[in-house]
């Protein structure tokens, strides 16, 4: 049987004063099988690349405001009809991002109002499978994937190579500060490599 959880998170405070606010709904039982709580590892990534990313962008934040991002862990059916709809994919991702607005967009908002960055989707069986191909977590794998949506939610993207190894970079540095080895060390998919977006 399928259930639905939904999670809301009060807001992580990043430099600069800017704030997330992390939904985090469960839609596929088999992540309540990690050893650790999904839920709080997905929350813990979206805060850690939100407190990193925003060091890129001037005045190193966004400009004390609040933000929120929502979070859908699923499985592989629900993402390929994600894929198939929004990317003309027909086959399941490890993880989708939908990102609400352009971060050039932010500026033009009024400061009051939260700024909705969008959604990510991460797909059970595939982040599982991929996770034992490359010899890893799946925590790890998911956590990778929450933080590789959020930074797509954040402004950037790997469209080409210099864009590609920036947001390596800042994937590395984000697993890194929450204990998490680099995980383009191994051989296995690589969503900078476009098996995700």
């Amino acid at each position: 049987m399928r259930k639905t959880q939904r999670h809301e998170i009060e807001p992580a405070r990043a430099q600069g004063g800017d704030h997330l606010k992390t939904d985090v709904t469960v839609e596929f039982d088999n992540w309540y099988a990690l050893p650790a709580d999904p839920i709080g590892l997905c929350v813990a990534a979206a805060d850690a690349a939100f407190a990193l990313a925003p060091l890129l962008f001037k005045d190193g934040a966004f400009g004390e405001r609040s933000y929120e991002a929502s979070i859908a862990l699923t499985c592989d059916d629900r993402i390929r009809e994600l894929n198939r709809e929004y990317r003309d994919s027909d086959r399941p991702t490890n993880v989708l991002s939908f990102a609400s607005l352009d971060v050039d967009d932010v500026e033009t908002l009024p400061r009051e109002a939260p700024v909705l960055l969008g959604d990510i989707i991460v797909a059970y069986e595939t982040v599982e499978r991929e996770a034992i191909a490359e010899g890893k977590s799946v925590a790890d794998h998911l956590t990778h994937m929450v933080v590789h949506g959020m930074l797509h939610l954040l402004g950037f993207d790997h469209i080409d190579d210099d864009d590609a190894a920036v947001m390596e970079k800042l994937e590395m540095d984000t697993l890194a500060a929450l204990g998490i080895a680099d995980p383009y060390r191994g051989t296995g998919p690589n969503p900078a490599a476009g098996t995700s977006s």
